[in-house]
């Protein structure tokens, strides 16, 4: 476990370098330290040493990010009470992990320690493990996550959580029943969301309001109220992905040096970091059956794919949504090896408006992953696999 924090570290000092070096060689001059607006055009930064300094800027962006949700009766002591920051430190393989929150979070961190060989009791308050996504997404990722030795309880919530120095005791209660039960662990993980972090950032000075959740209101060109001042990322509406962050980013620039971008937030995919990964693009089929759109599905398991077989990764598959009518598709939502990047080709179809023959009649290398993507459009298409 030390070796693997130890990696962790050394890539994420390599990536902050990086990161370092682009700033350089873009002559970007940065400070360190936590800024707070002054005026619209005056940005005061609190430093490490104590010490203040003012700056003057025509144009800002506010992107600060998020934090996790944490209430206050979950008593986090970020020692046995721990949030996904804690959980990338930990440094002995605990016996015993609970994890408050089947989303993305809370399953990626809980998949790593449940291979490591530690028992994971999962806490979610919905009827599913990663509620927003398809419903066939979640079902086969928690039943991989399951063979795994994961074990979910679902339809449940937590009302108490007390610490000692070497072990934590978890509440739990029947979300429609009075039924409760305790749980111990060596720690618990709660991941039950994230909330923007816009505190302290002095947004009172400059006439910023936030929501109820503490994100702020831009328009169309994500500027606020307040002209010349954008927020992107998490500390506005929408999904909480770096890679939407970095778009909405790209488009702020363009849009002050006088282009006209566009982002299409249908099409900014999704993905589970857990093994078997998931990724997802366009509408669920629930969220287009409550539309009332006329669809055709297509699925193709990963158990009747070469490359799976030989690559002894045979848990998942792929599912292609086409409108009945005019066959585009509308949703591609994969769960399985390498679903991260398999996903790209959907988001590029998409994006192009192709349909599912489109997909089915383009040559797919042999033997890939990318092969289940094909045949589930043949299935979509016309019922017409040729591998099943």
């Amino acid at each position: 476990m030390p070796q693997m924090v130890k990696r962790k570290n050394q890539v994420v000092e390599e990536n902050v370098k990086g990161i370092e070096f682009l700033m350089k060689k873009n002559k970007i001059d940065v400070y360190h330290g936590h800024g707070s607006f002054v005026n619209a055009n005056k940005i005061s930064i609190a430093k490490a040493d104590g010490k203040t300094e003012e700056i003057e800027t025509d144009k800002t962006i506010i992107a600060t990010g998020s934090k996790p949700v944490m209430p206050a009766a979950f008593n986090y002591d970020k020692k046995r009470v721990i949030t996904s920051t804690e959980a990338l430190n930990i440094n002995k393989v605990p016996k015993r992990l609970i994890v408050v929150g089947a989303g993305v979070i809370g399953l990626e961190l809980g998949s790593v320690f449940a291979r490591l060989g530690t028992q994971v009791e999962v806490v979610e308050y919905a009827d599913k493990a990663i509620a927003m996504m398809d419903k066939d997404c979640s079902k086969e990722l928690t039943r991989a996550l399951k063979k795994m030795g994961m074990k979910f309880h679902l339809k449940h919530m937590v009302t108490n959580v007390k610490a000692t120095s070497r072990s934590v005791t978890v509440e739990v209660q029947k979300r429609d029943s009075e039924e409760k039960f305790e749980l111990k662990a060596d720690y618990c993980l709660v991941a039950i969301g994230r909330r923007a972090y816009t505190d302290n950032l002095g947004l009172e000075n400059v006439g910023i309001e936030k929501d109820d959740k503490g994100r702020i209101e831009v328009n169309e060109h994500l500027e606020t109220k307040v002209a010349g001042i954008y927020a992107i990322g998490d500390v506005i509406k929408g999904a909480m992905l770096a890679h939407k962050a970095e778009e909405e980013g790209v488009f702020v620039a363009e849009i002050m040096a006088g282009q006209q971008p566009h982002v299409n937030y249908n099409l900014i995919p999704g993905v589970v970091y857990t093994w078997p990964e998931v990724a997802s693009v366009g509408k669920t089929e629930g969220e287009l059956k409550t539309a009332g759109v006329p669809i055709k599905i297509g699925k193709f398991p990963y158990k009747a794919l070469g490359r799976a077989r030989a690559s002894m990764d045979v848990e998942g598959m792929v599912k292609i949504i086409a409108h009945q009518e005019t066959d585009e598709v509308l949703g591609v939502h994969i769960v399985g090896a390498r679903a991260a990047d398999m996903i790209a080709e959907a988001v590029v179809a998409m994006e192009f408006r192709a349909s599912a023959e489109d997909i089915a009649r383009m040559s797919h290398a042999h033997p890939t992953y990318t092969e289940a993507t094909r045949e589930a459009a043949l299935a979509a298409t016309d019922n017409r696999p040729i591998h099943l």
